[in-house]
């Protein structure tokens, strides 16, 4: 009878003392990278420095590309698509493992300072989904870039080092928050008090709004900017903690922006170990994910197909309508995190349909919410497909959906793919608090996703 159950154990229960090294060995490299890139423009500078350390050139420093080429393509700096070119010409499909860079955050308004009572801010609109209680009395970091008017670009990056002050969004004190704690979880912070306070000390020098005046000539002094040149940036304010081991055991790992950052890491490790590979592997690295893949650093933008085109061009072989039959030859791993079942948030998983911390990687055949809207819905073959991949690479995985059905849901990059012709199945790493401030991880799985990817690229 066992040998017709699937195997439900912890992987952990399976893993030898040498590859227990090898997991451990990887997630202090993960780590390493989550603390270097917190927002999507980081993750894209930190991929293309390990990409030309891997061998990878940049697509205009081709004229043509030749079985074993390994390309990238950054398009606006938020994202990127990296490909080995197969030995089988792309006509037959190619395989796509597909992340997004961007996680839930604080992102300054245009006109962003202001001074209230004695004190200075800095107003933000939040970014994703977020709770919006979980972001205020904790240690916030500035992350971004302004361009001046004069065309030259400034990148921030301040609160990070021990050396750095941090900033802050304040909250109520229990004693005063009678009112406050009647409210809905959802409504006791709004949206417009999501300020973090930026300083108090006055420049006397000035009648009016002396705070704000004093940090205007302290921006003014390490940045050289004015107040214009915040209409021209994109700064985004995140959590200051660091990516930290978690646990006795040591077996979890705690950290802001895993959600997708983990699959990010993952995957471009992946693709960095494939040589020459039978189909055309692509990895891509897509912005907006968190509020609909819109815009042209989107999934939904045509700035992907443009890419493959030019990969098409550059091995000699396209010709009207090639690409529309080559995404509908492809295969893709849409490579996003799922919802790992909480034992203290129990209710609102299907405990047979939940993926747990430690069981592997998860895969979702469908997402979407109530009755499978806005969801691809990965075909059985397909399914079937990768589950003998998988098994084959003795790769541990689960199949799981994003909570009970009716209770709540979500989406990816999948179903965009997916109308493009090409077969795709959500796959991704379990996670606990996700969208949190401080997101929670298992080592295991990490490194079951590393491992899958790289199999999908080579198979």
């Amino acid at each position: 009878m066992n040998d017709l159950l699937k195997n439900k154990k912890s992987g952990w229960e399976e893993v030898s003392e040498e590859e227990k090294n090898a997991i451990f060995t990887f997630s202090e490299e993960y780590m390493k990278f989550l603390n270097s890139a917190k927002t999507e423009r980081e993750i894209i500078r930190e991929t293309e420095v390990l990409a030309r350390q891997n061998g990878f050139k940049s697509l205009d420093e081709y004229s043509e590309l030749y079985p074993g080429d390994k390309v990238y393509f950054i398009n606006r700096g938020k994202n990127i698509y990296l490909a080995v070119i197969g030995t089988e010409s792309m006509e037959a499909g190619i395989n796509i493992v597909g992340a997004h860079a961007d996680s839930p955050r604080l992102d300054l308004k245009p006109n962003p300072l202001y001074q209230e009572g004695n004190l200075a801010y800095l107003k933000t609109h939040y970014y994703g989904g977020i709770k919006k209680y979980q972001w205020t009395t904790i240690p916030l970091a500035i992350h971004g870039v302004i361009i001046k008017e004069n065309g030259e670009k400034l990148y921030v990056s301040l609160g990070e080092n021990d050396d750095e002050p941090v900033f802050t969004i304040t909250d109520l004190l229990p004693h005063l928050a009678k009112e406050q704690q009647q409210k809905k979880l959802s409504e006791a912070i709004n949206a417009e008090k999501l300020s973090i306070l930026v300083g108090s000390i006055p420049d006397t020098s000035e009648e009016k709004e002396q705070v704000k005046s004093n940090i205007l000539k302290l921006l003014n002094k390490k940045y050289g900017i004015n107040e214009e040149d915040f209409i021209s940036s994109e700064l985004e304010v995140v959590p200051a903690f660091k990516c930290r081991t978690l646990g006795f055991d040591e077996s979890l790992i705690a950290g802001y922006g895993q959600d997708d950052k983990v699959c990010v890491y993952t995957s471009l490790r992946a693709i960095l170990n494939v040589e020459k590979p039978r189909r055309t592997a692509v990895c891509l690295f897509s912005d907006k994910e968190e509020i609909g893949s819109m815009g042209n650093t989107g999934m939904e933008s045509h700035v992907f197909d443009t890419f493959i085109a030019e990969l098409l061009n550059k091995t000699r072989i396209n010709r009207p309508n090639l690409l529309d039959k080559v995404f509908c030859n492809s295969k893709m791993l849409s490579a996003d995190v799922d919802a790992g079942a909480d034992p203290l948030y129990i209710s609102v998983s299907d405990t047979n349909n939940a993926g747990y911390l430690g069981k592997g990687i998860s895969l979702n055949k469908y997402t979407g919410s109530g009755g499978k809207y806005n969801s691809s819905d990965a075909n059985a073959e397909y399914v079937a497909e990768i589950r003998r991949l998988f098994n084959a690479n003795k790769i541990k995985f689960q199949v799981a959906e994003l909570g009970k059905t009716d209770i709540g849901g979500g989406g990816t990059i999948a179903y965009i793919l997916a109308n493009k012709g090409v077969d795709v199945i959500d796959c991704g790493v379990p996670v606990l608090s996700m969208h949190a401030p401080y997101e929670v991880t298992c080592k295991y799985d990490v490194y079951m996703a590393f491992k899958a990817y790289e199999a999908f690229f080579k198979m």
